[in-house]
């Protein structure tokens, strides 16, 4: 990666923008959906910037970009349209370890604007690293039409709840399935058509139940050519939800990224057409992991008889070109 993705704490942001245009006006709504701690560096600013500034009761510096200024604040972002201008800022700030984005520039920048989605409190960053913004513009259309405009109540309810499942469900893995079940299902729908009122009164009921164990199982998927573009729906939903995944030096690495971050990692030194390392993902899956073996091309399974005595539930999927 090109650029690190990271989130600022809005209540941890000193912001300053340099500039009194359009492109300053642009930068200053979007700062607001998350701190009001700005500060505009313009002798004059225009109507846009102006109502702005007057309506959240921002600071403003009326003379334009001076060296020595910089110094009290942790964000700075050069929107003027003058090049000489805004190399220097970039300079001063870099000299001072302050994050600085010079509008249209990025070999200025220390950091760039992603473009985002915005389900409050989720949020979705997304950048192109600057190479391809009609792409990304692309991209971005295609996940709104696809994400429900009340998302973010999900996440509300979740935290509003999360006390008391933690409370009653123990362990990581059963608190993880309980929520997946619970999100995906008729609770989630409720929330997401606003009857939040019947939602509750199905998460109360569903909590004074008894909740079983999570059950353990095992997918090997069968990937063919190795292209993650080729990944079909139904593999890419399991390694969404793997616990641990196994993979050997002839699988493609690539196919790792879409498997579930947090999800523990077994590389085999010895490839699959060899030798499956089942007895390791026999013990995961009857502790109550989701285990994923992955497995270069497609070649018939040997027959195991542990798995067979252990009746764990188990599938495979054939997933490629």
């Amino acid at each position: 990666m090109n650029y690190f993705p990271i989130f600022l704490t809005s209540d941890k942001i000193k912001a300053i923008i340099i500039g009194g245009g359009d492109v300053a006006a642009r930068k200053i709504e979007l700062l607001l959906k998350t701190t009001s701690n700005i500060t505009v560096m313009s002798e004059q600013v225009n109507a846009s910037v102006e109502r702005l500034v007057n309506d959240n009761n921002l600071q403003w510096i009326r003379h334009n970009y001076q060296q020595g200024e910089l110094s009290c604040f942790n964000l700075v972002i050069a929107a003027t349209d003058d090049a000489l201008v805004n190399q220097a800022i970039s300079q001063e700030a870099e000299a001072l370890k302050i994050l600085v984005n010079v509008v249209d520039q990025p070999a200025l920048c220390s950091y760039i604007t992603p473009a985002i989605i915005d389900r409050s409190p989720i949020l979705i960053a997304m950048s192109s690293s600057g190479s391809a913004p009609i792409l990304l513009r692309m991209l971005r259309e295609q996940i709104e039409k696809t994400l429900p405009a009340g998302y973010g109540k999900l996440a509300d309810f979740s935290l509003k709840f999360r006390d008391h499942v933690k409370a009653r469900i123990k362990g990581l893995r059963n608190r993880r399935s309980f929520w997946e079940a619970t999100l995906r299902g008729a609770i989630g729908n409720a929330i997401l058509q606003g009857n939040d009122q019947q939602a509750e009164q199905q998460l109360i009921l569903s909590l004074n139940e008894e909740v079983p164990p999570p059950q353990g199982e095992i997918t090997f998927i069968h990937t063919l050519d190795g292209d993650p573009d080729h990944l079909t729906l139904a593999a890419h939903r399991d390694m969404q939800f793997a616990d641990a995944v196994f993979y050997d030096e002839k699988v493609n690495l690539d196919l790792i990224e879409y498997i579930r971050r947090d999800a523990d990692k077994f590389p085999q030194s010895i490839p699959s057409t060899m030798l499956i390392n089942y007895q390791h993902a026999i013990e995961l899956a009857e502790a109550g992991n989701k285990v994923i073996y992955l497995l270069a091309e497609h070649h018939v399974l040997p027959h195991n008889s542990a798995l067979t005595l252990s009746q764990i539930s188990t599938k495979e999927l054939i997933s490629g070109k």
